[in-house]
């Protein structure tokens, strides 16, 4: 403070970059199960699931459902989710949060 009363700066604390080579995006830590999750989804047939081994996955199956979970609302996508004590269940629902075949 009395440097900056005495009209001298401070010198800077933090490092700095240039905008250019300032990250953009954030890719988590879940980044790679979630995009082939995303795309095992899109190639799944009506009626049925993906069945993940819980040995396969890299985090929580409660952290993964979540992160699941904000991948496909950001893209407007429906999928449910169910497990038991082997595996994580995924598979799509309709638009409207149905299934294909129009069940809830």
């Amino acid at each position: 403070m009395a440097d900056e009363q005495d009209g001298q700066i401070p010198p800077m604390k933090f490092q700095s970059i240039l905008q250019i080579d300032v990250p953009k995006g954030r890719d988590g830590k879940h980044k790679r199960i979630i995009s082939q999750l995303l795309s095992d989804l899109e190639q799944l047939e009506d009626g049925s699931a993906l069945k993940i081994p819980l040995l396969d996955l890299p985090d929580s199956k409660e952290n993964i459902r979540s992160a699941l979970n904000r991948a496909t609302r950001q893209r407007g996508r429906c999928v449910a989710t169910s497990s038991d004590a082997e595996f994580l269940y995924v598979w799509n629902l309709a638009d409207d949060g149905k299934l294909p075949d129009g069940k809830v």
